[in-house]
């Protein structure tokens, strides 16, 4: 079941940032230096507070995430989603992303938008899969900008140069 995750109780704030960091920890391995974290608790605790995470729950337990807000201008966007790895294949980053589009919707969206970011100079895999999934879903490639560029706090924590691609869809 997805629903918001407005709710401040540490457990389930502390087992979404957990979740979030081992997805992306392995799905971004090689592009950030060692130690590297995605999100932190800080983070997690202050995007449920303003309303922007949404959560699925199976059996009890926490399945996935994704931060879903809208950015003005008819544009609404997804981000940090990520779902239990022993859960893949089962339906839950599709679900999320369908949460997040309707939520948006119905707020008077017109478009969603995603950005994915990938190395630079070497094809990372996973990355590869998640262009094809979102391409099935019919994203499409709006514009690639260059991380430093544009995110240069995180310049720092990057293991090479990276960049980001910009995926938009019709809702």
């Amino acid at each position: 079941m997805i629903s918001q995750l407005t709710v401040t109780e540490p457990a389930l704030l502390a087992a979404a940032t957990d979740l979030v960091n081992l997805v992306y920890r392995e799905s971004e391995k090689g592009l950030w230096v060692d130690g590297a974290e995605r999100t932190s608790l800080a983070e997690v605790t202050a995007l449920a507070q303003a309303g922007e995470l949404a959560w699925d729950e199976r059996d009890g337990q926490l399945a996935g995430v994704v931060r879903v807000r809208r950015t003005g201008g008819g544009v609404g966007e997804f981000g940090m989603l990520a779902a239990s790895p022993s859960l893949r294949g089962n339906g839950v980053g599709g679900g999320l992303i369908r949460w997040a589009e309707s939520y948006c919707r119905s707020r008077g969206d017109t478009t969603m938008r995603l950005e994915l970011l990938v190395p630079r100079e070497w094809v990372l895999e996973s990355k590869e899969f998640l262009h094809s999934w979102y391409s099935r879903l019919g994203y499409r490639v709006e514009r690639v900008g260059q991380l430093e560029e544009h995110y240069p706090q995180l310049a720092p924590l990057l293991a090479g140069p990276a960049d980001y691609r910009v995926y938009t869809k019709p809702l």
